[in-house]
This record gives C-alpha cells, sequence and structure tokens, in this order.
C-alpha cells in the first residue's frame, strides 16, 4: 500500500495481497493505478504483477460511502444504489458462530471487528435469520462456487457491521469506466486517511510535467450533501491565490470520493505551476497521513497496521483566519504525524498540442500638462487575446528614452486569456523641460518568441513652468533633490 512512494519502493506498510479496506482500495483506484479484468492476472494464491502494459485499467468516477442507519431509516439508499450502480461493497466478522445455514449474523453487542469483505447483490425483506426481526441481504463471496450457495449466502439487516460500519458498512462504486486520464496529479499516495473537520478551505500546489490538458479534479466529502467550490488558480504570491482559470461549483449528495470535470479545462505546459483551491460547506477537508490501516484479511494476524505517509512543505494549504497556512507544519496531537499530511485535492489531465498565444497591452494614466520633474503614476495592463488555453511569458524590452521609468513587473509567465490581464504599476519621473511634448514606446515582447511583440505608444506634454508661480530660471540648474526640497516653499 506505501511501497511505491519510498525510494527504494519498501517499506512498513501493508503487504500486497496481504488484506486492506475500502479506503485503501479506493486510494489505489483514486490516484489512477486501476482495478483491473480478471483475466488481466487476478490471483488468490499469489500477489498478481503490480503493472502489465496489457492490463485494463478501470477507474470508478465515484466512490459513496452510506449506513442503513440504527433503525434502517436508510436502508432504502443501499438498495437503491443495487439496482442503479450494481453491487455494494460491505464487510463482516466472518466467524462460524456467526453463520449457519449460510446465514449470517453478528449480535450488534459482540466486540469482534470486521474480517472479510464481500458483495450485497440483492435483498429479501422477509428472510428469516438468527436476528430477532426478518430481513437480509443476499451477498456474494469471494471463495467460489463450490462455498455456500453457489457461492452466495445471506446477512442480516441487524447485523453489526454488514451495512452498519462507517467506513466499511456499504460502499458503491460508481460510474466505473476504462481510465480516460494519461496523469494524475496528487499528494495523497494513501486518500483519505483522516478529515480536518475544522477546515472548510484548502489548495494543492502543483507543477506541470509537461504540455498537458487539465480536464478533471477529484476530491472526498467527509459528509453528506455537501456543497463544492473548485478554483484552478495560475500564481500564489504574497499568501494569496491570483488569476483564475477555471471554475466550477455542485453539490454532492453522499460522503465519499468524487471526480468533477472542468466546464473550462486549463492548458499546461512543462514547468506551469498551477493551484487547485477547494472549498466543501460541511463535514472538514479530507486528508492522507500516517495513520493505523485496520486490515480485512481472516487470516492475517496484524490487524492494525502502521501505514506511513509522506509530505513536504509548499504542497498543501488550509485558510485560518484569513491566512494561508502550510499543512505540513500543522500541530496535530499525536507528534509523529506532523509533516506527513496532504489534503485529497487531485488534478487529472491528458497530453495536449499547445495552442499559440497573443499579446495585447494598454496604459492608462494621465499624460497632458505635466508639471516638469513631477512623478506620473500609470497602470500598463497586458493581456494574452491568444487561442484558447495558450501561455504567454511576456516582458518588457524596451521604454522611451526620456523620463526614468519603473515598474511594479518587467516580466510575467503563464499568462493563459482565461485568466483576464495582468495589471502592471508603473512609475515615471517626468523630464525637467518646460512646454515640451515627448513621444515614444513601451514594447513588451513574448519571451518565447521575440518576433511577438506589441508597441504602447506613450505621448506627454509638460507645462509651461515647473509650478504655478514665479520660478527662478537658475533653479532649473541645480541638483534634482535640493529642487524638489525647494520647489516645497514655491
Amino acid at each position: 500500500f506505501n511501497n511505491d512512494d519510498t525510494d527504494p519502493p519498501s517499506g512498513g506498510g501493508l503487504t500486497v495481497h496481504q488484506g486492506g479496506d475500502y479506503l485503501v482500495a479506493s486510494a489505489y483506484l483514486s490516484r489512477g493505478d486501476g482495478a483491473v479484468r480478471d483475466k488481466d492476472g487476478q490471483s488468490y494464491s499469489s500477489a498478481p504483477e503490480r503493472f502489465n502494459q496489457s492490463f485494463h485499467l478501470y477507474y470508478p468516477r465515484e466512490v459513496e460511502w452510506y449506513t442503513v442507519g440504527p433503525n434502517l431509516e436508510n436502508i432504502d439508499i443501499v438498495k437503491h444504489a443495487i439496482m442503479t450502480e450494481g453491487v455494494v461493497g460491505t464487510c463482516l466478522c466472518y466467524a462460524g458462530e456467526f453463520i449457519e445455514n449460510y446465514i449470517h449474523y453478528q449480535p450488534p453487542d459482540d466486540p469482534s471487528e470486521p474480517n472479510h469483505a464481500v458483495a450485497l447483490i440483492g435483498w429479501d425483506d422477509n428472510k428469516v435469520t438468527q436476528a430477532p426481526h426478518p430481513g437480509a441481504w443476499l451477498v456474494k463471496n469471494s471463495w467460489g462456487r463450490s462455498w455456500g450457495n453457489g457461492g452466495y449466502f445471506w446477512i442480516s439487516y441487524y447485523d453489526k457491521n454488514c451495512g452498519h460500519h462507517a467506513e466499511m458498512g456499504a460502499v458503491s462504486f460508481q460510474d466505473v469506466e476504462p481510465l480516460a486520464y494519461s496523469n494524475f496529479y496528487y499528494h495523497d499516495y494513501h486518500g483519505w486517511r483522516d478529515t480536518l473537520q475544522d477546515v472548510s478551505e484548502a489548495f494543492n500546489a502543483f507543477v506541470s510535467e509537461g504540455s498537458e490538458l487539465l480536464e478533471s479534479v477529484s476530491f472526498y466529502t467527509a459528509s453528506d450533501d455537501v456543497s463544492f467550490d473548485v478554483i484552478i488558480y495560475d500564481r500564489f504570491e504574497n499568501n494569496e491565490l491570483k488569476y483564475p482559470l477555471s471554475e466550477v461549483s455542485g453539490t454532492l449528495d453522499y460522503r465519499g470520493f468524487h471526480t468533477i470535470d472542468l466546464t473550462s479545462p486549463v492548458g499546461l505546459q512543462e514547468g506551469d505551476d498551477f493551484y487547485i483551491y477547494l472549498s466543501l460547506s460541511s463535514g472538514g477537508q479530507p486528508i492522507d497521513r500516517t495513520s493505523v490501516v485496520p486490515v480485512l484479511l481472516i487470516s492475517y494476524s496484524k490487524q492494525n497496521t502502521v501505514v506511513e505517509s509522506k509530505a513536504n512543505a509548499k504542497e498543501s494549504y488550509y485558510l485560518k483566519n484569513d491566512e494561508w497556512k502550510d499543512l505540513y507544519y500543522y500541530l496535530f496531537d499525536d507528534l509523529d504525524w506532523i509533516g506527513t499530511a496532504n489534503f485529497c485535492i487531485k488534478g487529472l489531465t491528458n497530453s495536449w498540442n499547445p495552442t499559440n498565444p497573443s499579446i495585447s497591452a494598454s496604459i492608462e494614466g494621465e499624460f497632458t500638462d505635466v508639471k516638469p520633474g513631477s512623478t506620473v503614476k500609470a497602470t500598463l495592463s497586458i493581456e494574452n487575446t491568444g487561442q484558447p488555453l495558450s501561455c504567454l511569458d511576456w516582458e518588457i524590452t524596451t521604454v522611451p528614452e526620456w523620463g526614468d521609468w519603473s515598474f511594479s513587473a518587467d516580466t510575467g509567465n503563464d499568462v493563459k486569456p482565461e485568466g483576464g490581464p495582468e495589471i502592471i504599476e508603473v512609475s515615471l519621473k517626468v523630464p525637467r523641460e518646460k512646454n515640451q511634448e515627448f513621444s515614444g514606446n513601451i514594447r513588451i515582447s513574448n519571451s518565447e518568441n521575440p518576433s511577438d511583440f506589441v508597441d504602447v505608444p506613450i505621448l506627454m506634454k509638460t507645462s509651461h513652468a515647473l509650478s504655478h508661480v514665479f520660478v527662478p530660471q537658475w533653479l532649473e540648474y541645480l541638483p534634482d533633490g535640493i529642487v524638489e526640497f525647494l520647489e516645497l516653499f514655491l
């Protein structure tokens, strides 16, 4: 379970083919490792290959967790999932004392924990079991047709774990499709292991590995009926997310794992930074961290195995008191967890042929009847008006030879049409010549293609005098600093 995220790939996590649970399964699936067909190498006696080019990989876009409720008030949700989505995963504590004539019932007051996973495929509300009340699930086991009723058996609605266990009672893998993404960006290798219930806003930072199209995002929700907002940002500067590139919002009915398509995919080139922001209305933000995994396997003696997660600074952030905090430094009660956590927010991409950018620019400021020797403030707007999803790196290459020009930024990167213009603050120290007209251009060039540029024309006129009162002519020949001081009194 954790071996692939260590170097060398070995460690103290779960042993392959020696058990797990539904959260472990969703971690594999959510990061694109895929489910495969039985014929692709599944076996019980020994673990199949970790990966083979011939495997057909499948991806569940949704994984929902349910419970039937203490009084079966939610049982129809599980029944509906079976009817519309197929089998629902569940768990039980398999032991001879709980099964009779292939009907299983573990009393709710029995302390034994679940040790086996099976699939719900149907139900019978009138099925008599060992429980005080009728009703049972029809279940498919994984032990072959020679066991049970041709491989099937029954579990009471009132079993301690089946349908009732919060994490393993009823799990529905939905919208399963052939793996449609070429790359998955994530920091939560082990998936959902805990929840920060006091955090509603978070984001993960990523760097593109090539020319890719960010088409979808995925995340977990820790409660039912959650509204979400996802925004893809281009920059994170001075503790502020800047330049939104794509947004999508909605509501999710049930707790679980969710894949959301972006209404406007985002084009990325190798080395591009991008930031996936997620706001959840309730339940908190699910995280990966070093954790104990309860193993569902009857013959496996290590029922609780510590799986060590790893994290780095500047990967995951959360909002606290209107300030973004690095999750790497989050102070958990257990000191072993500090520096191991990341948010369960992923980006799903496919390869992409980049489109071409184009530069547009304009300036706003007052350049008429300007006082000689004064300072003029203006704003320069630089925009990528090229093809959709294109990416522009720009630089200011020339300015007029007159005056003293300064800019809040003279270069920029990864400007996309979807992100709107970048606004640059301009400061100009005006020449001291009176009653003069000055003209020139500010040239902004494409850093990747110098032949692609735009010239922003500047026409400035100075007034007749340094000020509106009499100024001795000799004042103009003094150093600027002295002149500026004396002008305070004129």
